[in-house]
């Protein structure tokens, strides 16, 4: 199996990979091939089914569901140039901080 923290990167690769396939060679050629709109309609989906699958607590479709959502998401960032690491580097910035702190720190910036 796969180390954890392998995941992430090897997934975007293979999503980068995917950027300039025919979109029938694989679904997230098609997505791609459908647009930011499409993407981001599947990103919704999925979080509403995680909700979902929160409210029934049922904790193997929560992974499941939680799963699904990651993914597009990963694809959303692909899409939009950007990284698993683009994220991991934000959520260690925010590391160690309050989310008081942090939410009134970002407050100031807009």
């Amino acid at each position: 199996m796969m180390e954890s923290a392998d995941v992430l990167n090897r997934l975007a690769e293979v999503l980068e990979s995917r950027k300039g396939a025919e979109a029938d060679s694989s679904y997230v050629a098609s997505l791609y091939a459908k647009g930011l709109d499409a993407i981001l309609k599947k990103v919704g989906e999925e979080a509403t089914e995680t909700v979902m699958a929160a409210k029934d607590g049922d904790n193997e479709k929560i992974v499941y569901e939680v799963a699904d959502l990651w993914f597009h998401t990963l694809v959303l960032l692909a899409q939009q140039g950007l990284s698993p690491d683009d994220v991991l580097n934000e959520l260690a910035r925010r590391f160690g901080l309050s989310g008081i702190e942090e939410k009134a720190a970002r407050g100031q910036n807009k």
